[in-house]
């Protein structure tokens, strides 16, 4: 019996293989065609995404009620449906992206505040970006080419689909920056500060943590869980922190925008950094909220007893 559910396994693990191999063939056969193609795609993604699919309807809904309490199921809905159109959007430029070159990047995002922070490369000191999952923050790695920096970029590896990550991977560092898997962002970036190498640490600092480990603090009218990490290496390493905004000015063209929050985080207090990046990020999100990534389940846990809420 053993025997013949190891087999299963194996058999099971090398069709698995094999599909993840296929799917990424297919995405590399995709980033290869032009922008009006991929568009087509995307609307036709919409489509379904909307009608037929409904892809994780639920819980994008409840969270958009939940930050939004004020708009009518009306409203939520065509905020859904919104979202659902920029996220096929968002899927299409992340696969272009394997085969971009730098006109079309060129044409296509624009760098606001890059000089305050080549300024501190200049002066030997590393910067810490805050980001979040708001527009397109993948095209944003074409920072790397403005950058006086050397870009380290933290990521969550991809589970049981090496292709698939090795994709991203390629996409991600075409430009010549680093990607750093999430459990080793600290220790690198203490060990280039050792090394008296200017390093921008970027940072999409709005996924879930776990509840017992993370800070809590109210993010879109709910409490939510943040990694301790981004605060904890600024205040460590004492280098400034940027705050990075990004704005869809036209269909596959964004601004991205980074502000000074921080130049000295050794002299703040406790959680007062995450309090003010949770600040300007609920700024944006409002702003711009069909942008936001609402089919992410951030809010899945709850908050342990005996753990204090921080704002």
């Amino acid at each position: 019996m053993t025997t013949t559910n190891t087999r299963s396994q194996d058999s099971t693990s090398w069709l698995a293989k094999a599909l993840n191999k296929c799917v990424v063939l297919l995405l590399k056969g995709i980033a290869l065609l032009p922008f009006g193609v991929l568009y087509s795609l995307s609307d036709l993604i919409f489509l379904l995404l909307k009608n037929m699919i409904r892809y994780r309807s639920a819980v994008i809904v409840e969270n958009l009620r939940v930050a939004f309490p004020d708009k009518t199921d009306v409203e939520i809905l065509q905020l859904r449906n919104r979202f659902y159109k920029h996220l096929a959007d968002v899927f299409m430029e992340s696969v272009k992206l394997h085969y971009m070159t730098p006109a079309q990047m060129q044409k296509r995002v624009r760098f606001v505040g890059v000089e305050e922070m080549n300024r501190f490369a200049q002066l030997g000191k590393g910067v810490i970006v805050l980001a979040y999952h708001h527009n397109n923050w993948e095209w944003g790695s074409y920072l790397q080419k403005l950058s006086k920096h050397r870009i380290l970029m933290v990521y969550n590896k991809m589970r049981d689909n090496q292709p698939m990550d090795d994709f991203l991977l390629h996409s991600r560092e075409k430009w010549g920056g680093r990607a750093v898997q999430m459990g080793r962002a600290a220790k690198v970036a203490f060990d280039e500060v050792k090394k008296g190498v200017p390093t921008l640490l970027w940072l999409v600092a709005d996924q879930s943590a776990l509840a017992e480990l993370g800070s809590w603090a109210m993010f879109l009218n709910r409490e939510a869980a943040f990694f301790t990490g981004p605060e904890k290496i600024a205040r460590r390493t004492n280098q400034p922190v940027f705050f990075q905004k990004v704005r869809k000015v036209g269909r596959g063209k964004y601004e991205y925008e980074f502000s000074l929050m921080v130049e000295e985080p050794a002299k703040t207090a406790p959680n007062e950094i995450l309090l003010a990046y949770i600040h300007k990020m609920e700024e944006a999100i409002r702003e711009a909220p069909e942008y936001y990534l609402w089919s992410h389940r951030r809010w899945k846990h709850k908050r342990p007893e005996g753990v204090d809420l921080k704002i």
